[in-house]
Parts: C-alpha cells; structure tokens; sequence
C-alpha cells in the first residue's frame, strides 16, 4: 500500500510539475501552449486528476503507515472498477492504449492487495487457534 501511494503522489506531482510529461506517458502527444484550440481544458483537467493522485497517493501512504485494515479491503473493489473502465475506455476506442497500462496496475494492485489481506487473515486464524 505505501509503495503504491508513493508511486501514486509521484505521478501527481509530476503532472502537476510537468503536464506534457504527463501526457506522453499517458500515449497523448503534447499540444503546444500557443497551439491549444479555444475552449481546450486539458491541461485543467490534467492539474485536476494530478492533485486527486497526489491526495489519493498521501491516503495510502498514511493508512499503511496506521495498517488501517478496513482502507485497504475498500480499496479492492474500487480499483477492480477502476481497471474495468479504462479498460474498457481503451477497448471501446475511448482512450488511446496508453490507458490500458493505468487499467493493469488497478487490477494487478487490486489482486495483490486482496491476495495480501487473505493471507494476512488466514496467518491471524492459525494464530488464534494455536
């Protein structure tokens, strides 16, 4: 979990710092400032998603540091969603295969931390019996 929020606040603040960095990473190619058409709110919307990371990032950090059980079992089922809709985003022509990579990590980190908490609670079951 705390790796996964600091990978998480790193992205964040990277766009934040550097949106066109952001966007390549992403399979966007970056638009010139001069060049933006009237009306064009990537770079918003771009800061916007940037400070979600860098606060969703510091929530795991702070609940792995406090091994708050409970945030990590409700982040199973939220990242499972997670990955089904930039999956499907990118299946369904939405967004560009860059965004299937972001679906990946949700779903393989949704599994890892679902497999973790099982293990732990099995590890916690032999104990008490014991």
């Amino acid at each position: 979990m705390a790796v996964f929020g600091l990978l998480a606040a790193s992205m964040g603040v990277v766009g934040l710092v550097s949106a066109d960095t952001m966007l390549t990473a992403m399979g966007f190619e970056p638009i010139p400032d001069g060049d933006r058409a009237d009306g064009d709110h990537t770079l918003v919307f771009l800061t916007a998603s940037s400070m979600a990371a860098l606060n969703m990032g510091v929530y795991y950090i702070l609940a792995a540091f406090a091994d708050w059980k409970a945030f990590f079992r409700w982040t199973v089922p939220f990242r499972l969603l997670t990955c089904a809709v930039f999956t499907l985003a990118v299946v369904s022509g939405r967004a560009p295969s860059g965004f299937l990579g972001v679906g990946l990590w949700e779903g393989v980190g949704a599994l890892a931390t679902g497999a973790a908490l099982r293990y732990e609670s099995r590890g916690a079951r032999k104990d008490a019996v014991a």
